[in-house]
């Protein structure tokens, strides 16, 4: 019995949604996705097609930073800046190539290739800076962690804002569009998935005993700092993935757009969904991004922008509301799980009930 009671949140590969075993329902959502992305443009109007892609970017940003914040129990406030970090990179070597082989961004097939590697590069750039940023200051605690990493997304932010070679202050501009809805959305899928895979590894249970009990975990023989800063690092690169995803979609990149307000975005994001809970960082993305379009209406009506004002009372609302976040620690496939398992004495109450005794026909 206490063996169950262990192994009840392990990794089963028989969980329909869980592991490898669902790897074929990961796939069919990246087809769903591209089949989708030669639909939705001619469906929907510019205006709520920009949201989606927002969304789809928020979504790996929130599910990104709930690794270091939710699972290892850390207080990151700087993840903007690593978006920065990945999207300039990005962008500087995108427009480079424009002007010196525009031939080659011209091209469908070689241009997409590049505009991949542009990614690739951003992220393990944003790792780098991760990695750098995540070595001395994880051996920190608390607020203390939020200061630091807080101070060093504001000190990436004034680098590119005196760095000529990206815009400065005037922001980077010339970026082609590269991102679309395929794009987007199969990073962020691909971002929820090895997110999912990782809390569910050996790696993952470390992030977890840290998160629980950093002392007992270094008592256990942990390397807690190791840890951390993997975690840190792999956030990084999704943060990165996403700012050069932004870039390549608003085709201008401004050093004011990653300040301490769009980590704090984020943040809300996490805290919102249920730190610890990837389904919440995705529920809380996509529908907070949706909440701050859905209140400009108010201001043709009142003619005062009081959007903030609301979405700050809804904010409010739903975290005295739920403290823990709309899922908390828990996954969609948990709560469907409960919700079988209490439909079945139901279920099995009904049939009883519906069928008549030995002795009832007479």
């Amino acid at each position: 019995m206490k063996n169950k009671k262990q192994n009840k949140n392990a990794l089963n590969p028989t969980d329909p949604f869980c592991g490898f075993a669902s790897l074929r329902w990961w796939l069919l959502a990246v087809a769903v996705v591209w089949v989708l992305n030669s639909i939705l443009p001619d469906l929907m109007g510019p205006y709520y097609f920009q949201i989606l892609i927002l969304a789809g970017i928020n979504v790996i940003l929130a599910v990104s930073l709930n690794l270091v914040n939710g699972f290892t129990g850390q207080f990151s406030m700087g993840h903007a800046g690593f978006m920065s970090v990945g999207g300039y990179i990005s962008a500087y070597i995108t427009t480079q190539l424009i002007v010196s082989h525009p031939e080659i961004m011209n091209d469908a097939i070689l241009g997409s290739a590049v505009f991949v590697g542009s990614l690739l590069l951003g992220g393990l750039g944003a790792t780098c800076t991760g990695y750098l940023v995540g070595l001395p200051s994880l051996r920190l605690r608390g607020d203390y962690l939020a200061i630091v990493t807080l101070g060093f997304g504001e000190i990436i932010r004034v680098v590119f804002l005196n760095m000529d070679a990206v815009g400065g202050a005037r922001g980077l501009s010339g970026i082609m569009q590269f991102s679309s809805f395929g794009w987007v959305f199969t990073l962020a899928i691909f971002t929820v998935f090895t997110v999912w895979r990782v809390v569910h590894s050996a790696q993952g249970r470390v992030l977890l005993s840290i998160r629980e009990d950093e002392i007992a975990a270094t008592a256990m023989g942990v390397n807690t700092t190791q840890g951390k800063v993997r975690a840190f690092a792999m956030g990084a690169f999704f943060a990165g993935v996403a700012g050069g995803l932004f870039a390549h979609y608003l085709t201008i990149m401004s050093p004011g757009t990653f300040d301490f307000n769009r980590s704090f975005e984020i943040i809300i994001m996490v805290v919102l969904g249920g730190m610890g809970s990837i389904s919440g960082s995705v529920v809380a993305a996509v529908l907070l991004t949706s909440l701050k379009e859905a209140l400009r209406p108010l201001q043709q009506l009142t003619g005062v922008d009081l959007r903030m004002v609301i979405y700050s009372l809804v904010l409010i609302t739903m975290m005295l509301a739920r403290p823990s976040g709309i899922f908390g620690t828990r996954e969609i496939g948990d709560i469907y799980r409960d919700w079988r398992a209490g439909k079945a004495p139901k279920d099995a109450k009904k049939l009883k009930a519906s069928t008549p005794s030995k002795g009832g026909a007479a």
